[in-house]
């Protein structure tokens, strides 16, 4: 019933990976370059957004850094981060809006890559934004409009497409 309406198909918007260093220097700059290898993507650097005293931070201190991946690059990067996780993630990894994030906790799990005796043990993180076609009406410049209910994404819908698009078993 959903594959009679082309309108009704679940595509990736986009996937965000990042690694959190929480300092400045040359950690977040071996960050960066393991970021860039594992995704053949462009790094950005990110910055504290609020001061932490507690953890040494003040607003605009470089902590991290993060790559968005769209299209192919995205398709491709998701599959190698499933296999890093042995094609199995929580429920609870999935909001309302039927996008879903999850860990993987060394880089080193990710296939193809090798470890670096210069680097540190990184972990990261993988956000994934999902979408249907007319989706852009929400966030055009002009006329902006809101979709309907029955248009949006739902959990159950995130999780059937995660579980039939890359074969992923979901507790």
């Amino acid at each position: 019933m959903t594959d009679a309406n082309p309108m009704r198909k679940i595509t990736i918007e986009k996937v965000t990976a990042n690694i959190g260093t929480g300092q400045p220097g040359e950690i977040l700059d071996n960050a960066k370059l393991l970021l860039e290898r594992l995704s053949e993507g462009k790094p950005v650097i990110t910055a504290a957004r609020n001061r932490v005293p507690t953890f040494k931070l003040r607003k605009g201190l470089e902590i991290g850094t993060s790559v968005v991946l769209r299209g192919k690059k995205a398709t491709n990067f998701l599959e190698k981060a499933f296999a890093a996780k042995r094609k199995v993630i929580n429920a609870k990894n999935f909001d309302r809006e039927g996008n879903f994030a999850f860990g993987v906790a060394e880089y080193i799990d990710f296939p193809g890559a090798k470890y670096d005796p210069a680097m540190e043990m990184y972990g990261f993180d993988v956000c994934v934004t999902l979408k249907r076609p007319g989706k852009r009406v929400t966030k055009r410049r002009n006329k902006k409009a809101k979709i309907g209910k029955k248009h949006k994404i739902t959990k159950e819908e995130a999780m059937e497409f995660v579980k039939s698009e890359f074969g992923v078993k979901i507790e």
